[in-house]
């Protein structure tokens, strides 16, 4: 072979690897085409975003279900509970773990003597309980943006009551639920 042959050869070569390069390069342009509707900036999206407000909520709450407490402590404590601050509510509650204030109890339960009441007691676990679901309800609140808020419902249900070891005895389980909203100024 002579050289000239040689050359032509080398060009057709070159040439045909130029088409393919711009074929290739015009599959690749076409398959990683963005659509049009996301050609926006990244930053143009999150300002969007940013713009769109969640509703301010007015209230929060707590729902317990099967707490091991007395139904009927829990719904004197409800009561207890029920038209005031959570802050005054829990002190009030620290009041009764501390046997300073008493709960007031309807039916067959002693009288308290000097309370201002006609009867009481000081249920310590219920009160336990009470503590710790009323901190849940102030972080809620605090979430949601509430600045003073007021229990509005406090409601105590008997529970689902499991059998004990031997069958005889059902043990005491109750639901609670409690709502804040925010103060009416």
């Amino acid at each position: 072979m002579t050289d000239e042959k040689i050359n032509k050869i080398d060009q057709k070569k070159n040439e045909v690897v130029e088409e393919t390069k711009k074929k290739i390069e015009e599959v690749v342009k076409e398959v990683t085409k963005v659509p049009e509707k996301s050609e926006k900036p990244k930053e143009e999206k999150i300002k969007e975003k940013k713009t769109e407000e969640k509703p301010k909520k007015t209230g929060a709450s707590v729902s317990v279900r099967n707490i091991p407490m007395s139904t009927k402590h829990s719904i004197a404590l409800c009561d207890f509970v029920r038209k005031k601050k959570i802050v005054d509510a829990i002190k009030d509650i620290e009041m009764v773990l501390a046997m300073k204030k008493a709960v007031p109890m309807k039916g067959e339960i002693p009288h308290r003597k000097g309370k201002g009441m006609m009867s009481g007691r000081f249920p310590q676990n219920a009160s336990e309980n009470f503590v710790k679901i009323l901190k849940s309800l102030a972080a809620n609140a605090m979430h949601n943006g509430l600045e003073e808020p007021i229990i509005v419902e406090a409601v105590s249900n008997i529970g689902e009551r499991p059998y004990g070891k031997f069958g005889r005895v059902r043990k005491s389980r109750t639901h609670v639920l409690i709502k804040a909203k925010e103060e009416k100024r």
